[in-house]
C-alpha cells in the first residue's frame, strides 16, 4: 500500500455548509467533496467530470490539521437586487446598485495570529484495487507538475498554495489493530471511535475538539446531489486525539515522525 501526501495552506479559509440557509457558516476541516475539488483543480479536469473517478470506493482521502484554527464572522455588504430593470430604455437597474445594500453575515477559517500564521492541512490519499489508475495519474502530475488551475481554500478569492508533497511507500506505512488507547493525527470517522480519553493534566489540549457531519460523495458525474455523508471526529489545534477505535488504523514513518491516521471513507 502506498499513501500521497500533499499540504494545502493559505490565509484564510471558508468551507460553507451548504444546509446553512440564510448565514454562510464554515466548515472546520474541508469536506471530502472539496478535497475532492482541489485535486480535479490542480489536475486540470473539467468541473464536474471527476465525481465518480474521486469517489470513495476509489480513492480514500483523509486530513490533519496543522496550525491553530479559529473562526471569525465578518458582514459582506452585497447589492440587494430585487429588480433587474430595463437596460434598453435607461441605466436604471439594482445591479448599478440602485437598489441598495444589505449586509451577509460570512464565516472566515484563519490561523490563531493572522499575521504570522497559515490554515494549513495535511492530506493523505490512497487507492483501492479499483482506483490504482486514478492514483497513478495524481501521483505523477503532484511530483512532476505544477496545478493546472489555481488552488483555493474554499471561496474563488480565498487563495491556497499546494505544497509538501511526499509519498508513503509501502516499507513506511504500517496498517495497526490496536484495542488500547493511540494518538489519532488526523480526523476519525465517529462510528470508529469507541472511546475518547481526556487527561486532566492536559485539558488545554481539548478545548478544540470538534464532531462533525461533511459531505463525502456526489451521486455521479454532472450530478452534485450528495449521496454519502462523514461524520468525523477531529481536533483544530495539532494536538492529536488520544482515541480507542474499534479496528485498525495507519501508521506513516517519515525520517522525522510517525503519524497516526485514518481515512474519512473507513
Amino acid at each position: 500500500m502506498e499513501i500521497l501526501s500533499f499540504t494545502i495552506s493559505g490565509k484564510m479559509a471558508h468551507f460553507r455548509k451548504y444546509y446553512a440557509n440564510n448565514t454562510a457558516f464554515s466548515f472546520s476541516i474541508p469536506p471530502r467533496t472539496t478535497l475532492m475539488g482541489i485535486v480535479a483543480a490542480a489536475m486540470g479536469w473539467p468541473k464536474d467530470s471527476y465525481y465518480e473517478d474521486l469517489a470513495s470506493e476509489n480513492i480514500q482521502f483523509a486530513i490533519r490539521v496543522l496550525n491553530p484554527l479559529k473562526k471569525s464572522f465578518h458582514r459582506l455588504n452585497f447589492l440587494s437586487i430585487k429588480s433587474t430593470g430595463d437596460m434598453a430604455k435607461n441605466w436604471s437597474s439594482d445591479f448599478r446598485g440602485e437598489g441598495g445594500r444589505i449586509q451577509t453575515p460570512f464565516e472566515v477559517i484563519t490561523a490563531w495570529d493572522l499575521a504570522k500564521g497559515d490554515v494549513a492541512y495535511q492530506v493523505f490519499i490512497k487507492a483501492s484495487d479499483k482506483g490504482k489508475g486514478v492514483y497513478e495519474s495524481i501521483k505523477s502530475h503532484f511530483l512532476e507538475k505544477e496545478p493546472v488551475y489555481n488552488i483555493t481554500l474554499g471561496t474563488a478569492n480565498f487563495t491556497g498554495r499546494l505544497t509538501d508533497i511526499e509519498i508513503f511507500s509501502e516499507a513506511n506505512v504500517r496498517t495497526v489493530d490496536s484495542k488500547v488507547y493511540v494518538l489519532m493525527n488526523s480526523a476519525v470517522p465517529v462510528d470508529l471511535v469507541e472511546d475518547l480519553k481526556f487527561d486532566k493534566e492536559e485539558f488545554e489540549n481539548y478545548n478544540f475538539v470538534e464532531e462533525d457531519m461533511l459531505p463525502g460523495d456526489y451521486v455521479a458525474n454532472g450530478n452534485r446531489e450528495v449521496c454519502k455523508m462523514n461524520r468525523l471526529l477531529f481536533s483544530i489545534t495539532p494536538h492529536p486525539l488520544r482515541v480507542k477505535l474499534r479496528g485498525s488504523y495507519f501508521v506513516l514513518k517519515s525520517n522525522t515522525s510517525e503519524l497516526n491516521i485514518q481515512f474519512m471513507d473507513a
